[in-house]
């Protein structure tokens, strides 16, 4: 059980990446306010890239949790 807890906060930590760093994009350097930093291309991407990576990767550990559970019930049986 414990797995799927943290595969799904890996799921919602990705899901934060991803926010985060489409915010970044999207803001305007004409906005009115206070200046702001111009947002770096190619670390956005890498960072959509990770936030990716770890969207596939999560689900597939509840998987293999679900998986390992069902082994040892059967064993348990």
């Amino acid at each position: 059980m414990q797995v799927t807890y943290t595969a799904l906060g890996g799921l919602q930590q990705a899901e934060d990446q991803v926010n985060r760093t489409t915010s970044l994009i999207a803001r305007s350097p004409f906005s009115t306010g206070p200046p702001r930093d111009e947002v770096s291309l190619s670390d956005a991407a890498v960072s959509l890239l990770e936030a990716k990576t770890s969207f596939d990767a999560n689900p597939d550990s509840v998987k293999v949790a679900g998986e390992m559970q069902t082994s040892a019930l059967s064993m348990v049986a």
